[in-house]
């Protein structure tokens, strides 16, 4: 069986180191925001570049944390997409703020910029730019937006630890930038862990009091809550965090022998690589007009490929009526009856490989016969 992602096999790369690392958090006396956070919080800031890192308990609180850092909330307004992890908008309605949902471009499946003119307005208070699958989005451009606007910058970087945009890493354009370290992540832990970034001395002092019920000398400076990162998931990616470039070159070859050998077949859109981007292929999502049939096909030779994601935000029960979105949401409609995510993860071997190219070709050879 070939999965579309396996941390376990991550696990058994680095298996030794790991639990020799969990070994000596569970003989120590700090369980909870200890020496394995603190560090963690260094090593990954100088990885990214930036002067702070905080660790938190996952993904989804990194960006409610951001929010509340910036003092968004009831009344206001964040713009991003609806075609993402269901995290990015839910972290904006817990603040009490409205998510207001645009559409994505056509080619990159990131968010369309050129409808933030219509969606701007005298309540919005930010902008959470998702680089999804890997890829950085428009950065330089909702930048100068975000600039020009007096709004702030949240980077969701969470499907795109290690990638670049000219030669610097996402994670350091924002004002606040938000990292989940979910198990199947390129930086990924062995549970739920979370980590933010930011340049900013004022928002980094904030957010550590946030995490922890907003202490300051263990009195509540603001209404905060229990999000800490424990020590075992930060000694565990610690040992990951030393193999993550070397991880993520093997996606990037993985992803580039995909792209050789079905660059051959018409019916299939292969990822596209903007200029003066390093993709670190979280995911390697290709589109077809056949999606769900080649699916079962692929069922069939024992390869279970996945969709990221089948039901856009703001057509989900949950957010129908709470969401506001852009005039049109067109191609995010569209493109989730088409998208395929093949598998693909650093352990991933070639003649797996080989066997997902196999079993498309042999698709799209009966369909032709």
């Amino acid at each position: 069986m070939i999965k579309c992602a396996n941390p376990s096999e991550q696990f058994k790369s680095h298996q030794s180191r790991i639990e020799n690392a969990v070994l000596n958090v569970l003989r120590s006396e700090h369980f909870v925001l200890g020496d394995n956070v603190d560090n963690l919080e260094k090593e990954f800031a100088r990885y990214i570049g930036t002067e702070y890192a905080i660790g938190v308990a996952n993904g989804t609180d990194a960006l409610e944390l951001a929010l509340r850092a910036l003092n968004i909330g009831i009344g206001d307004e964040v713009i991003t997409v609806s075609h993402t992890a269901v995290a990015t908008v839910a972290a904006i309605e817990a603040t009490g703020a409205t998510p207001v949902l645009v559409d994505i471009n056509s080619e990159f499946y990131s968010i369309d910029t050129t409808q933030f003119k219509e969606t701007l307005s005298s309540k919005t208070k930010a902008i959470i730019a998702v680089h999804l699958y890997g890829h950085a989005a428009e950065i330089e451009t909702i930048l100068k937006i975000c600039k020009e606007h007096n709004i702030f910058l949240i980077e969701d970087v969470s499907q795109a630890h290690g990638a670049k945009f000219k030669n610097k890493r996402l994670g350091s354009f924002g004002d606040i930038s938000c990292f989940s370290c979910y198990p199947t992540k390129n930086l990924g832990a062995i549970g739920d862990a979370g980590l933010i970034t930011t340049n900013s001395a004022k928002f980094n002092s904030k957010i550590r009091m946030l995490r922890e019920y907003g202490w300051k000398n263990r009195l509540s400076i603001y209404p905060g809550r229990n999000s800490r990162l424990d020590e075992i998931q930060a000694a565990i990616l610690r040992v990951k965090l030393e193999f993550l470039e070397q991880d993520n070159l093997k996606r990037v070859n993985i992803a580039k022998f995909y792209s050789e050998k079905l660059k051959g077949i018409d019916a299939i859109e292969l990822p596209s690589i903007k200029k003066d981007c390093l993709h670190v292929f979280h995911l390697f999502v290709i589109k077809l007009k056949k999606r769900d049939e080649l699916i079962e096909h692929l069922k069939k030779d024992g390869i279970f490929a996945g969709v990221h994601y089948p039901v856009p935000v703001h057509l989900q029960e949950a957010y129908i009526s709470r969401v506001r979105t852009s005039k049109s949401m067109v191609v995010t409609e569209n493109i989730v009856k088409e998208i395929l995510s093949l598998p693909i993860y650093p352990e991933l071997k070639k003649c797996e490989t080989e066997k997902v190219i196999r079993s498309i070709e042999n698709f799209f050879t009966n369909e032709i016969n």
